[in-house]
């Protein structure tokens, strides 16, 4: 018996610190920006990845926000609402087929909004290696990309704006200050010129950076930049703002968790 009440004392305590419900929630005039990537089914007979929130999931999501009365914004509009205001922006990384496909519907539906921190050479990239030469599974280069004509009928809605997010999705630490330039920069140049659109905010590829790097985004015409470290928004670090994660393997409970704290929990 004595063994069986430790086991549960410990079960409880590694619940409580996985979804920690106890902790104060995130005053919600401070902004949250949502961090997607894929909105679709995981793939069978591969590891859960949370990269990949359903398309059920997700609508579950946009309808929370709208019947709490959250307003949706995008990245642009960062700076155009006080204090008093309950703000969320949706963001997805990378250029993913399914952002066209399933998400464009349904923020049509909820009358919402969204920025995509779009890679130019997106096309049968598996980007991941670069980070870890262990992830070469081929799995992200096979999924499917947007088309050019996509993303041009998701920013002509005015549902869509794009941010800049690096020409090839490098590892940025493995760059020289020039090549970092030239995959920050003209990223951005590419965007405005091929959609003929304003781009103003960039997502750093795989939450990676250094003090250079955030230097390169304040020298340049970007107004904004993205992490992927969890947390709310704090317009005093415009350059390094902190995101929501919506992940693949969370149930709803840790979604509203993680929209409250800008976090699940501590394991």
């Amino acid at each position: 018996m004595i063994i069986l009440a430790i086991a549960i004392d410990i079960f409880l305590i590694l619940l409580s610190l996985k979804y920690a419900w106890w902790y104060p929630s995130i005053s919600k005039k401070k902004t949250r920006i949502m961090m997607y990537h894929m909105i679709s089914d995981q793939v069978a007979d591969s590891k859960k990845s949370g990269l990949r929130v359903s398309e059920q999931m997700f609508e579950k999501h946009l309808k929370y926000f709208t019947d709490n009365d959250w307003k949706f914004i995008k990245m642009s509009e960062l700076n155009k609402y006080n204090d008093d205001a309950k703000v969320v922006a949706i963001t997805f990384d990378d250029g993913y087929l399914d952002n066209y496909k399933t998400a464009f519907p349904l923020l049509k539906k909820y009358n919402a909004c969204a920025t995509l921190y779009l890679v130019i050479d997106r096309h049968d990239n598996d980007w991941s290696v670069k980070k870890n030469s262990k992830h070469n599974t081929g799995i992200l280069a096979k999924e499917e990309k947007l088309t050019d004509g996509q993303i041009a009928e998701m920013v002509d809605s005015d549902i869509f704006e794009l941010g800049g997010h690096t020409i090839s999705h490098p590892f940025l630490p493995n760059l020289t200050i020039e090549e970092k330039e030239n995959e920050i920069i003209s990223c951005k140049t590419i965007l405005e010129n091929k959609f003929n659109t304003k781009v103003t905010s960039f997502a750093y590829p795989f939450g990676i950076y250094a003090q250079e790097d955030v230097q390169i985004i304040k020298n340049s015409s970007f107004e904004s930049a993205v992490t992927t470290d969890e947390g709310v928004v704090s317009l005093d670090s415009i350059y390094e703002l902190k995101r929501v994660k919506a992940s693949g393997k969370d149930n709803f409970f840790a979604f509203k968790l993680r929209v409250k704290k800008g976090f699940r929990g501590f394991i």
